[in-house]
């Protein structure tokens, strides 16, 4: 009987667990772009941060933003975030997990570019000392 439970108890706290995981991640906006953007750069603002410590800074626990390329591949897309403190930022997405750091060579822009395929891409505006600075984010098409 108590080997019973624990197989009920289990899987009900993963099932638990996992819902409550897509429902944090649920609260980030979300924009979707199937190629081109129809208004380009896209500007988006908010607050850098958060409370988890992470090798790309400090970020909140869910995504700023998710960014969702809804067309099989978008051939350059260029995401750049401008805010005082020291930002990051921090993409987790099909094609795996990318931080940037603000640095000199980038004018102290956080910038990440390429080809973006299909997929959900969770983007995080982080702050390498901790602190809470509104950004700008700015995703574009056009090369510099």
């Amino acid at each position: 009987m108590k080997m019973l439970r624990k197989w009920i108890v289990i899987p009900t706290t993963l099932a638990l667990i996992l819902t409550g995981a897509g429902a944090a991640r649920s609260d980030a906006p979300v924009l979707e772009l199937s190629s081109k953007l129809s208004n380009d750069p896209v500007v988006l603002n908010g607050a850098s941060g958060g409370q988890t410590s992470s090798n790309c800074g400090y970020i909140s626990q869910t995504p700023n933003q998710v960014v969702r390329v809804t067309a099989d591949r978008i051939d350059y897309l260029r995401l750049s975030i401008q805010s005082s403190g020291e930002p990051t930022l921090l993409v987790d997405g099909p094609g795996g997990r990318f931080c940037v750091l603000a640095d000199s060579v980038s004018g102290d822009k956080p910038e990440i570019s390429g080809v973006w395929l299909r997929g959900d891409y969770n983007v995080y505006v982080g702050d390498r000392a901790g602190g809470t600075h509104p950004y700008t984010l700015s995703i574009t098409g056009q090369t510099k």
